[in-house]
């Protein structure tokens, strides 16, 4: 079965963004297109790019890129869960993008995006131009999620959200599936 890495963007204290990702994950097991992989950009705390060379050589000179690009190189198909931070993505995000070229490349993403009205959107379409120049392709069916804290359990910091998101997850997970297996050629080792 197909590898999807759901990445949570955000890596400030106090963040949300885990609770939304947890949820996303479990729509996304029971959905059942794919074997699961989750990470965290806090956990991964990769610092700013200082690579001395530019990633598309794949000359990496320090273990914590090594250790990036092989982990993103297993993967099939991404969901990127991310919030919107002055119009723009997480910074995080960016940063985890930036670090490598050729790993990314023919893999579709979806994103869950949450935020205040406009549920994360403007980050996501900013991502979109980037992931569109490392190859991947960025699905139009996503995951938006405005004024997302009322479905925060106060109580257990959850997040609970009503049926339509998990209709959107439903629907983004089942095109996700279907350009993964349609990119697997150009994924394929050339030659």
């Amino acid at each position: 079965m197909p590898l999807l890495q759901i990445v949570t963007a955000s890596v400030r204290e106090g963040r949300k963004g885990g609770a939304v990702a947890a949820w996303f994950e479990g729509r996304a097991r029971a959905h059942g297109a794919f074997d699961i992989e989750t990470i965290d950009l806090a956990e991964v705390n990769l610092p700013m790019l200082a690579e001395p060379e530019h990633p598309r050589l794949r000359h990496y000179h320090h273990d914590y890129t090594k250790a990036w690009s092989a982990r993103i190189s297993r993967a099939d198909a991404f969901v990127f869960v991310t919030p919107e931070y002055n119009y723009s993505p997480a910074p995080a995000l960016l940063n985890a993008l930036d670090h490598l070229l050729h790993e990314w490349a023919y893999k579709p993403v979806g994103f869950v995006s949450y935020g205040g009205v406009s549920g994360g959107t403007r980050a996501v379409q900013a991502t979109k131009l980037v992931v569109t120049t490392l190859k991947m392709m960025p699905l139009p069916e996503a995951v938006s999620i405005p004024f997302f804290t009322r479905y925060l359990n106060t109580e257990t910091d959850a997040f609970e959200p009503d049926d339509n998101q998990a209709q959107a997850a439903a629907t983004m997970l089942t095109e996700l599936r279907r350009w993964s297996d349609a990119l697997r050629v150009l994924r394929a080792p050339a030659g």
